[in-house]
């Protein structure tokens, strides 16, 4: 049976071309923002609403369904910046005057630091892929250039041959919204790059072509799933305990830039945040590293 069209829909469809014509959101974040708008009109249809009857009280009431069920903090947060930007671009287009959104404040989010590893734990993980075998200079230069560059795992997998350039020791990363950045490579990710394209991709690819920069065994570009199985089995290998993530090598990246001296500025650029706040979640590491400079250097330290 057809899924029936909600009178929602139509908006919904609108208002996510917008976003991908005007700011060039990936499609993951494209379907982020289907998803929670889908939902809150799911809702409101459920009450004889949509998305342009609806009123400040039923998104507040729909709020505090959410928290009863348990949602967590961030994930409301997330929604109520999709319904804020969806009711922008209504108000916009003149379909409506008054965003529901305003005055409603979003659920206060703790501060926490992801997941790192320390220096030692790193050196383990890189010592894991065998480095005389094809397969194994591919991992060894992914997991090198991962926390050379503290990339997004989805910017690494999709790296291609034209982004990479070994003689000026740079990539070229086509980040979120659309942005580009350079980024340093350093000469320990340089030479295991040199190394993997040398003697390990042409024994993958077996005559077969392609222009990602990692490859599989089937000729196919590393996907972000197997690039995790592979970071999985190398942490198990080592007997690393520290729990991990697919982003735990790029918070390892900005926690020990921070450690040894970094600015938080410069690591926002690295990084490719957009804004310097997405940052400010290492502003704790930069505060303790200054407490013992302090500490160690100042005569009443």
């Amino acid at each position: 049976m057809p899924k029936l069209k909600q009178p929602d829909d139509e908006i919904i469809d609108r208002f996510l071309d917008n976003l991908w014509l005007e700011f060039g959101l990936s499609h993951n974040t494209i379907q982020a923002y289907r998803a929670d708008v889908s939902a809150y009109s799911t809702y409101l249809a459920g009450r004889g609403r949509t998305l342009l009857t609806a009123d400040r009280a039923c998104l507040q009431a729909y709020l505090s369904l959410r928290f009863r069920a348990g949602v967590q903090a961030s994930t409301s947060a997330r929604l109520l910046s999709s319904l804020r930007r969806l009711y922008q671009y209504l108000i916009r287009q003149g379909e409506l005057f008054e965003d529901p959104c305003a005055d409603i404040e979003s659920p206060k989010i703790p501060h926490t630091l992801p997941q790192s590893l320390s220096e030692e734990e790193v050196e383990r993980l890189l010592r894991g892929p065998d480095a005389k075998a094809p397969l194994g200079r591919r991992d060894y230069a992914m997991l090198e250039t991962l926390y050379a560059t503290g990339l997004r795992v989805s910017e690494l997998v999709g790296l291609s041959m034209s982004e990479l350039n070994l003689t000026a020791g740079i990539i070229r990363i086509m980040g979120k919204g659309g942005k580009e950045r350079l980024v340093p490579l350093g000469e320990a990710a340089m030479d295991a790059l040199d190394d993997y394209l040398q003697n390990g991709r042409g024994g993958i690819l077996r005559g077969r072509s392609s222009e990602a920069v990692f490859v599989t065994a089937r000729g196919a570009s590393m996907t972000r799933q197997a690039f995790w199985q592979i970071i999985k089995r190398y942490a198990r290998q080592q007997q690393i305990e520290t729990p991990l993530s697919p982003h735990t090598l790029r918070h390892a990246f900005a926690t020990h830039l921070l450690n040894n001296g970094a600015d938080l500025r410069s690591v926002q650029m690295l990084l490719g945040h957009s804004d310097l706040s997405t940052t400010q979640i290492y502003t704790h590491i930069a505060r303790e590293r200054l407490k013992r400079l302090h500490a160690e250097h100042h005569p009443r330290g």
